[in-house]
């Protein structure tokens, strides 16, 4: 049986002969097993040398499953992790619940750093910052950028850790008063990050929020775009304010970080040090795959072959992030429109904070957009033209467009099939 296809470089995956597995991917598995007696209960592995074949055997583990089963199925006795969640030798957080119900995600104390650590290790303009103290500021949902209540205000030495702050107290930047921007905009002005990390539409947003107040962060010397995909409309936004280099920093709660690249440059590269990223054929498109990842060096809730709902396309320098499978419209022949797809097809004159393309029917569209002006009457039709199938797509400039309960944004949403 031929070998599945990696993201990862040779020299990480290994390399066999005979059909066999490499050593290093081999010696993960065994170790997923011996960690969560979930995987020996879905598919029991012979001692002897493993081939594709048995790999290709290993069930694929979706969310959904894990929703199922519950987070307890990972550990043989969850009493141990119960005493060690109070020890803080474990944490916990959920995800998001942007695709479905929020998931807990039991991780051991230590690992989101360390596997932060290792994917800043993998980009030539993060890795300087890589294991140290670094003044960085993040604006993101509340859930995904700390383990902060949402439901109290803290104040600014609470929200400060090892030169990190964590700059929002809620959910949904655009209903922040102006009142919440002074305090936010006067903390990045005290803490004089090098870098600034955050959801792209906060960025955005924060973006406006400066510029309105004249102010500048000569400090920064990288933007972390992450927690959700940009599009390039927030990447040019933000850039205007902070101009520095913008690094894409892909992942999930559950996973890690998976892929890291220079943002809208399609060289992302999968993070070898913390995960082994296969990439399955999807829908038959060349160089268009959707990712299955198999986590490195975690102990607790290893994921084997996890399908993480992610589509890429490859290119000659790397990869590009296409999105959630869910957020990708395929045509009526077959080919895929991402927002890559939307980005390019925008008139050069339009410009706006954040954007969102809504299937309304089998050929309608509505694009709305938060901007300082309207947009260009052909932008609408540009769109359209882009999407193919005869699409009629109305734009509506609004005051603000609601995220999910997530606290995500979305820049396409089409009909679900």
């Amino acid at each position: 049986m031929p070998a599945p296809v990696f993201a990862n470089l040779p020299e990480a995956l290994g390399s066999a002969s005979d059909s066999r597995l490499p050593a290093p991917l081999e010696a993960e598995i065994r170790e997923i097993y011996e960690r969560s007696p979930l995987y020996p209960e879905r598919f029991p592995l012979h001692p002897e040398p493993l081939h594709w074949a048995c790999y290709n055997g290993i069930p694929v583990l979706t969310k959904q499953e894990i929703l199922t089963r519950g987070h307890t199925a990972f550990f043989a006795d969850y009493r141990v992790i119960e005493r060690g969640l109070q020890n803080r030798e474990y944490e916990y957080e959920h995800t998001s619940g942007s695709t479905s119900q929020p998931m807990t995600v039991i991780m051991e104390d230590g690992w989101w750093n360390e596997q932060t650590r290792r994917a800043y290790l993998a980009h030539p303009l993060l890795a300087p910052y890589a294991g140290r103290p670094v003044r960085k500021a993040v604006l993101a949902p509340v859930a995904c950028s700390s383990n902060l209540c949402p439901y109290e205000d803290q104040p600014f030495p609470h929200r400060y850790f090892d030169g990190t702050v964590y700059l929002n107290l809620t959910s949904d930047p655009f209903v922040f008063p102006e009142a919440e921007w002074d305090r936010i905009v006067v903390e990045l002005q005290a803490v004089k990050p090098e870098i600034i990390e955050g959801e792209p539409v906060y960025l955005s947003l924060l973006a406006r929020a400066a510029a309105r107040r004249r102010v500048s962060v000569p400090s920064v010397k990288v933007v972390i775009l992450t927690y959700g995909k940009a599009s390039l409309q927030h990447s040019r936004r933000i850039a205007e304010v902070f101009p520095a280099p913008q690094v894409d920093l892909y992942g999930s709660t559950e996973a890690g970080y998976i892929f890291v690249g220079d943002a809208f440059q399609d060289n992302s590269r999968a993070v070898d040090a913390n995960a082994f990223v296969e990439l399955v054929p999807w829908r038959g498109a060349a160089d268009i795959f959707q990712t299955q990842v198999t986590t490195r060096s975690r102990r607790a809730m290893p994921l084997l072959r996890y399908n993480t709902g992610d589509v890429v396309r490859r290119f000659p320098m790397g990869f590009r992030i296409l999105g959630r499978e869910r957020d990708l419209h395929i045509r009526g022949d077959g080919s895929l429109v991402s927002p890559s797809d939307v980005d390019a097809a925008l008139p050069d004159s339009f410009s706006c904070w954040h954007y969102c393309l809504v299937q309304t029917g089998e050929s309608r569209w509505d694009f709305h957009y938060v901007a300082d002006h309207p947009a260009p009457k052909e932008t609408g039709p540009a769109v359209a033209r882009a999407l193919g199938d005869g699409a009629r797509v109305n734009a509506f400039r609004r005051r603000y467009l609601s995220p999910a309960s997530s606290g995500k944004f979305s820049l396409l949403k089409p009909l679900a099939k």
